[in-house]
């Protein structure tokens, strides 16, 4: 076995999460940073890691890390990394990447040097003058920020946040990490109620199903390192039977609704291809008239953005309206995600805590009302 040291990018604000997964997966050396969390391990855990992590974008292995602020330095550090260890001599080795606040920005230019460097140490390792590229898939990806190059070895193929089950979405599609992380931190544990009164393709429901089971989000779906010719595919049929092995049986009250009925049909669809049609309850109505589903529980809510969905204004009113119709729903905990600063003041109530997350590359705060207002009840 070897050891790799690997990176996990992450959505901005989900980094301390994907740390406590990590740890919780039995990864060692985990360390949080802006952005990403690094840690060590060998071919099981990258395994592990690309199969239950619930919040992370992707799993990189780093092939090499030094600085460049010429092409010459660009080209001896990537010369230099012993990329014969991780792609055989038929690999195909396309390369991605990204430049920021570096003296090399043109991404364009890095990635025609980095694939230029990559050619030549290979061609030499195997005494070949041309590269075939007729094998499995051994996607480069690059990172060039504050003249700091890190060149890694992409494991996981699509992102994460593609467990397999989402064919079809709606309009404003909510990233599936973003929704495993929401429910989290809304420390749900599949004892309690919870509802999402705006489910959209159901992501959310379909995640709290997932937490609440146990099951692995990884498990069905297929990862690049399966193709990699020095990963055993015993060792993928091992973790995935130990992820199996992990989940709970149990009846779970996990509701979601929507006033479009076609967006119910997807997240029934969706919920079905993600194994947990059993868990939830679907349902057609209106966020700010149907009657609560339970007398205590956990809302847990992307509602529609002025900026996404709906004119800021109509977003504006459905906000005052439901806190209205929230206002005496004493049992429950409340977590809204909304890119309106002024969500408070429409819904009625200051959040008793606020987190910074990002909906893909739209700034939002999640709002945490971890008490029911104390007062008169629902008439």
């Amino acid at each position: 076995m070897r050891n790799f040291e690997c990176t996990v990018p992450c959505l901005f604000g989900l980094e301390g999460i994907a740390g406590d997964e990590l740890r919780r997966l039995g990864m060692e050396n985990v360390r949080v940073e802006n952005g990403r969390v690094l840690f060590s391990g060998d071919e099981y855990a990258l395994a592990r890691a690309n199969i239950g992590l619930r919040t992370g974008e992707r799993v990189l292995i780093c092939l090499a890390d030094f600085p460049a602020r010429t092409f010459e330095e660009l080209f001896q550090g990537v010369y230099a990394a012993a990329l014969e260890d991780y792609i055989p001599k038929n690999g195909a080795f396309p390369v991605k990447g990204h430049c920021l606040n570096s003296t090399l920005m043109s991404v364009p230019d890095c990635q025609a040097i980095v694939k230029k460097a990559a050619s030549r140490r290979l061609g030499e390792k195997y005494g070949l003058s041309w590269l075939p590229e007729d094998g499995a898939k051994y996607q480069l990806q690059f990172s060039l920020m504050h003249d700091r190059f890190q060149l890694y070895l992409d494991t996981s193929g699509p992102g994460l946040h593609k467990r397999g089950y989402r064919a079809v979405g709606n309009d404003a599609p909510l990233r599936e990490t973003l929704a495993a992380a929401m429910t989290i931190l809304a420390r749900y544990r599949g004892r309690e109620v919870v509802w999402d009164p705006f489910c959209g393709s159901g992501t959310i429901p379909i995640e709290a199903a997932l937490i609440a089971r146990g099951r692995a989000p990884g498990l069905s779906r297929r990862f690049a390192a399966q193709d990699f010719s020095w990963m055993d595919e015993q060792i993928w049929r091992q973790v995935r039977q130990e992820a199996r092995d992990r989940e709970f049986r149990g009846k779970y009250q996990i509701i979601g609704s929507d006033n479009d009925p076609k967006c119910v049909r997807v997240a029934m669809a969706n919920a079905r291809k993600a194994g947990v049609a059993d868990c939830i309850d679907f349902r057609d109505g209106d966020a700010t008239k149907m009657d609560l589903p339970a007398p205590a529980g956990i809302l847990i809510c992307n509602p529609p953005y002025g900026q996404r969905m709906m004119e800021q204004q109509s977003a504006q009113r459905l906000y005052a309206a439901l806190g209205r119709h929230l206002r005496y729903a004493d049992g429950w905990r409340k977590y809204i995600i909304t890119s309106e600063p002024e969500f408070e003041h429409y819904f009625g109530r200051r959040a008793d805590k606020k987190r910074k997350l990002y909906n893909g590359m739209i700034k939002c705060d999640y709002y945490m009302y971890n008490e029911g207002r104390t007062g008169g009840k629902r008439k």
